[in-house]
């Protein structure tokens, strides 16, 4: 398997991490070509379970289980050490999208302590489970983040059935290499061709939104209802004046 390229050096990453993931999408949807209102991010809910630990950033690794089916083991008995050798085999930071296919049931967590523990040692920063997790505490103790759908006792049968393909979770298709970014809100798995620029980018629509919008509404006080709306307004004209001079696209104001 080739390896995928990685477009963006370490230390863009550490900042990249340093923003919510709403304000990466404000920075996406002005250099994308692709749909903002439709692509890239969850369409279902998501429920973070470390939010304490802020988001996280990472390229996508991909893997496919199904606990309720007690066949996968039985078949191919060597399938966690093979795994193992394909999780080790790609570059970090690395974020393990996995697709449950028992789901909407939910029937046996992919992820506990002992997992966590060793995709933390073989480079991986969290998770992304359409599906179950356990060992919530020792989870975070590991310093492994997890958005998945739920939590549950038992681990059924659980083991990788594919891994280094395409997967849906959360109604969202990710291929491996992907970068990811993931927070409390949901995920946003970039486009290729969307990294180079998508620091950049975030940095000026955040810095767009301090200078324009959001002084024109927390200096509102002591101002007239009618003031009030007026500077909103201009602010409003100024941001978008702004987005189209740097982007030429409108932005969302």
């Amino acid at each position: 398997m080739k390896r995928p390229i990685r477009p963006l050096p370490h230390s863009a990453l550490l900042e990249l991490k340093r923003w919510n993931t709403p304000t990466l999408y404000n920075g996406w949807e002005q250099i994308t070509r692709h749909d903002h209102a439709a692509d890239a991010f969850n369409l279902e809910e998501t429920r973070d379970f470390m939010p304490q630990m802020g988001p996280m950033v990472g390229y996508a690794i991909t893997v496919v289980c199904e606990p309720g089916n007690g066949a996968h083991p039985k078949a191919n008995p060597r399938a966690w050490s093979d795994y193992r050798r394909y999780v080790a085999s790609m570059p970090g930071p690395k974020i393990v999208v996995v697709q449950d296919l028992d789901q909407p049931r939910t029937l046996g967590a992919f992820w506990g302590e002992v997992n966590s523990n060793i995709h933390r040692a073989l480079g991986c920063v969290g998770t992304i489970c359409d599906g179950a997790i356990r060992d919530l505490d020792e989870m975070t103790n590991a310093g492994f983040k997890a958005l998945a759908r739920r939590l549950c006792v038992g681990h059924a049968y659980s083991c990788p059935v594919r891994w280094g393909g395409e997967v849906e979770v959360f109604g969202r298709v990710v291929q491996p290499g992907q970068l990811i970014h993931a927070d409390k809100h949901g995920f946003l798995a970039v486009p290729f061709g969307d990294e180079k620029h998508l620091l950049g980018a975030a940095r000026f629509m955040d810095s767009n939104e301090c200078q324009t919008l959001i002084p024109a509404a927390r200096g509102a006080a002591g101002k007239s209802l009618a003031r009030i709306r007026a500077d909103i307004d201009a602010a409003a004209a100024q941001f978008g004046k702004n987005v189209k001079k740097k982007f030429a696209r409108r932005g969302e104001w």
